[in-house]
C-alpha cells in the first residue's frame, strides 16, 4: 500500500511522569496490529520500554519510535519519557513532529513537567490535543482537570467528549460531535463499546458544552458559524474539518478522555489524531539558511524538492552498531547514497535505512518525505546536525540544550579500563547532548555532568551494563557558577619583546553585570580605529575564554556585560595572540574589582503527598532552604511546591520515602541560578581545601 503525505502523521506522547504514557502507546499498537499481545509497565513488558533500567524502574528513559497503521493512515509515534532529568528527549523529539498528543492524568491534572513540555511545544508551535487519562481512578474529575488546564496552560482546550461517571463508575463517555453516548462493557482488550443516546440526567451539560464546543469551531469556519447562529443543523463532517483547521492552526486543543489501562477510549483518541491532527502535507516548509551565502532558503513537503532531513537523535544498538534517528523534510534518498552534513561539512553515506519498531528494525529501500527513519553508516554525525543533497546545501534550525547542573567524578577499577572507559563515555556523550564528559585538568580525573541524580545514576547504570566498564564513581556534586555585582572599568596589556617581532595587545573595557539567562554579551564601542578592526572577533575570543574561569572558586562565570571602549595598537608587533590574551588579563582584573559572587542552581521541587505526611515534608523541605510558594489541596493529596537550592536535594527521595512510608512522589527541574548567602559561600570555599581564596 503507497501512503501519500496526507496519509501520514508525525506524533509524540507527552505528558508528566506516570500520566500514562507508555501505557496509552501500548494499548495503540495492540488496536493497530502491531503487537499481538498487551505489554504492561508495571510488569516489566512494555514494547516501549525495552532498556532494562526502564523496566526495572518502570519508567520511559529514551523516546522510543515506532509506526503503525489505522484508517490507512501511518502514524509514527514517539513515546517520550516524562521525568524532568531526561527533558532534552522531549526536546528533539517535539523539534521533529508535527503534533502531539498531551495525556493528563484525570486525578493529578496539571503537574509541573506537563507544563514544561507544554511551554517547550508552544516553542516548536506543535499542534496538540489533550487526553485526560485514568479516568478509572478514584478521585479522578475530568472538569476539575479543564480548569487547570485553561489556568496553567492558556491554551483555548475544547471538550469534545464527556465522562459518564467516574473512577469505579467510569463506564463510557459522550462524543460531543457524533451527539451521542459510548457505553463500554466488559474488560481487557475484547471490551466491547455500544453507542446510545444520551443518559437523561447528562443531556443538559452534554447540551451546554457541544454549544460551547460549536461556537469555538465556527469562528474557524465562515458557513458553520452561519448555520450556528441560525439555528440550523450542523452535520459531523462540518464540525470535523473545521476543528482540524482550528486545531493544525494552534487555535484550539480538542480534549479527549479514557482509561488507556482500562483500554477505554483509545481507538478514539486514534481516530481523533487521524482526523485532527497535521498530515506532513499541512506544515509550513521547513526553513533553513545556505552555510555558504547564509541566503535563507527553504524546503517545502515533496519528494521533488531537494533531499533535506535532521538527525534528532543518536543511539548505539548492539547489533548494528550506531543509528542515527531523522525526519525526513524534503526529497527521497536512496539507501547505499551519500549526503552531506552541512553542520559538519563532511560527505557521509547512509548504508542502510531502518525503520523502528522500539528497538526492532524494518529495512527499507528509500527514505521519502515526512517519514521518521534510522541510518546506519553515518559515523560523524551528531544531534541536531542537518543532512541534505550533497548539490543543495542547507543547514537547518538547530536546537539549543541546556546546560547540566550536577556533575560526579569516575575513574577505571584498574589502569587498562581507562581506554574503554574513554571510549563508552564518548558514545553516551554522543547520544545525549546534556551528558558532558571532561578531564579535570589539576586533577587528572574524568568529570561526567548532567542534568540531575537520576540521569547520573541510570548512564553510570549503562555504562556497567551495556558498555561492560567497571568503575569507581564518586559523590554528585553541584555545578557552581560565579558572576560579579558592580561596574568597573578594567585595563589589559600583553606585551612581549625578545628580539626581532614581538607581542603587543593593549584594551580597556568596562565590565559589569549582564541581564540573567545571558551568559557574555560583548559590545564593541571602539572609535577612530584604536584597536583596528580585525582585531576585534580576537578580543571578543579573549572574553569567552576568560569566562571558564572566575575569580573566587574557578567556576564558569555568567550573566556578564562586557563593552571594548578603548586600547592601542603597535604597526608592526600586534596580533590576534596579544589581543585574546590582553582581553583575558583585562576580564580576570575586571572581575576581581567588580564584586564577585558564587551563585547556586535552584530547583523548582513539588511534592504529592497525603495529608498527614505534609507537615513533616513542609517543615524537611524548610530544613533544605527552601521556599515553599504554595500548598494546593486534591482530593487524594496535598501538593507542596517550592524553591530549593541543588545542593540541598541530594538524597532527598530516599528521605522522602521514610518520611511518607513511601507514599509520596516528588519533582525537581532545574529553575535558575541564585547568589549563594555569605556563610554558605564561606562554607563551600572551606570544602574545597582552601584551594581558592574568597575576594572581597
Amino acid at each position: 500500500m503507497k501512503i501519500t503525505l496526507d496519509q501520514m502523521r508525525n506524533i509524540g506522547i507527552m505528558a508528566h511522569i506516570d500520566a500514562g504514557k507508555t501505557t496509552t502507546t501500548e494499548r495503540i499498537l495492540y488496536y493497530t496490529g502491531k503487537v499481538h499481545r498487551v505489554g504492561e509497565v508495571h510488569d516489566g513488558a512494555a514494547t516501549m520500554d525495552w532498556m532494562e533500567q526502564e523496566k526495572e524502574r518502570g519508567i520511559t528513559i529514551t523516546s522510543a519510535a515506532t509506526t503503525c497503521l489505522w484508517r490507512e493512515t501511518m502514524i509514527n509515534i514517539i513515546d517520550t519519557p516524562g521525568h524532568v532529568d531526561f527533558t532534552v528527549e522531549v526536546q528533539r523529539s517535539l523539534r521533529v513532529l508535527d503534533g502531539a498528543v498531551g495525556l493528563f492524568c484525570a486525578v493529578g491534572g496539571v503537574e509541573p513537567q506537563s507544563e514544561t513540555v507544554w511551554r517547550q511545544a508552544d516553542g516548536y508551535k506543535v499542534p496538540r490535543m489533550a487526553f485526560v487519562n485514568k479516568m478509572d481512578r478514584t478521585g479522578a474529575d475530568f472538569y476539575r482537570v479543564i480548569n487547570m488546564m485553561h489556568d496553567r496552560l492558556h491554551s483555548k482546550f475544547v471538550p469534545i467528549q464527556l465522562p459518564i461517571g467516574s473512577g469505579e463508575l467510569f463506564t463510557g463517555l459522550i462524543d460531543l460531535i457524533a451527539n451521542h453516548a459510548v457505553m463500554y462493557q466488559g474488560e481487557g482488550p475484547g471490551l466491547k463499546f455500544f453507542e446510545e443516546p444520551i443518559p437523561d440526567d447528562l443531556k443538559d451539560i452534554a447540551h451546554d458544552y457541544r454549544e460551547k464546543m460549536l461556537e469555538a469551531v465556527s469562528d474557524y469556519d465562515d458557513h458553520l458559524m452561519e448555520l450556528f447562529l441560525d439555528n440550523k443543523p450542523i452535520n459531523v463532517a462540518q464540525i470535523r474539518a473545521a476543528l482540524r483547521k482550528a486545531t493544525i492552526a494552534n487555535e484550539i486543543t480538542p480534549v479527549l478522555l479514557g482509561s488507556a489501562f482500562k483500554n477505554k477510549g483509545v481507538r478514539r483518541l486514534l481516530d481523533a489524531v487521524v482526523d485532527y491532527l497535521p498530515s506532513p502535507a499541512d506544515v509550513p516548509p521547513v526553513k533553513g539558511h545556505d552555510p555558504h551565502t547564509d541566503k535563507d532558503l527553504i524546503r517545502k513537503p515533496s519528494d521533488d524538492d531537494p533531499f533535506s532531513a535532521l538527525a534528532f537523535k543518536v543511539a548505539t544498538d548492539p547489533h548494528v552498531g550506531k543509528l542515527v534517528f531523522f525526519r525526513v523534510y524534503s526529497g527521497s534518498l536512496e539507501k547505499g547514497n551519500a549526503i552531506l552534513n552541512t553542520t559538519t561539512g563532511k560527505k557521509e553515506r547512509l548504508s542502510r535505512i531502518l525503520r523502528m519498531h522500539a528497538n526492532k528494525r524494518e529495512e527499507m529501500e528509500y527514505a521519502t518525505t515526512g517519514n521518521i527513519l534510522a541510518a546506519v553508516g553515518l559515523k560523524n554525525t551528531k544531534t541536531g546536525d542537518t543532512i541534505c543533497d550533497i548539490k543543495h546545501p542547507i543547514i537547518l534550525e538547530r536546537m539549543e540544550f541546556p546546560e547540566p547542573v550536577i556533575h560526579i567524578a569516575v575513574e577505571p577499577k584498574t589502569k587498562a579500563g581507562q581506554e574503554q572507559l574513554d571510549l563508552s563515555l564518548a558514545k553516551l556523550a554522543e547520544e545525549d547532548p546534556t551528558f558532558r564528559v571532561k578531564v579535570d585538568q589539576e586533577t587528572g580525573q574524568t568529570i561526567i555532568s548532567g542534568m540531575g541524580e537520576l540521569h547520573i545514576e541510570v548512564l553510570i547504570d549503562r555504562l556497567k551494563r551495556e558498555f561492560k566498564v567497571d568503575a569507581n564513581v564518586g559523590i554528585p556534586q553541584v555545578v557552581y557558577r560565579e558572576t560579579i555585582t558592580k561596574t568597573v572599568e578594567s585595563e589589559g596589556k600583553f606585551i612581549r619583546q625578545s628580539g626581532g617581532r614581538g607581542q603587543y595587545g593593549h584594551v580597556v573595557i568596562t565590565i559589569g553585570p549582564g541581564v540573567k539567562g545571558t551568559g557574555l554579551v560583548f559590545e564593541d564601542k571602539i572609535t577612530g580605529g584604536v584597536i583596528p578592526k580585525e582585531y576585534i572577533s580576537s578580543c571578543k575570543s579573549g572574553a569567552e575564554g576568560a569566562m571558564n574561569t572566575g575569580a573566587i572558586a574557578g567556576f564558569p562565570l555568567v550573566d556578564i556585560h562586557v563593552e571594548l571602549i578603548d586600547g592601542s595598537y603597535h604597526d608592526v608587533d600586534s596580533s590576534d595572540m596579544a589581543y585574546r590574551i590582553a582581553t583575558s588579563i583585562a576580564i580576570r582584573d575586571g572581575v576581581k574589582k567588580a564584586g564577585p559572587i558564587l551563585l547556586e542552581p535552584i530547583m523548582m521541587v513539588e511534592v504529592v503527598t497525603p495529608q498527614q505526611y505534609s507537615g513533616d515534608i513542609f517543615g524537611d523541605l524548610n530544613m533544605r532552604r527552601g521556599k515553599i510558594e504554595k500548598i494546593e489541596n486534591r482530593p487524594d493529596a496535598q501538593v507542596i511546591s517550592g524553591h530549593v537550592p541543588l545542593a540541598e536535594m541530594f538524597g532527598y527521595a530516599t528521605r522522602l520515602r521514610s518520611l511518607s512510608q513511601g507514599r509520596a512522589i516528588y519533582t525537581m527541574e532545574f529553575e535558575s541560578y541564585a547568589p549563594v548567602s555569605e556563610n554558605i559561600a564561606k562554607e563551600l570555599l572551606h570544602k574545597l581545601g582552601g584551594t581558592y581564596q574568597a575576594v572581597n
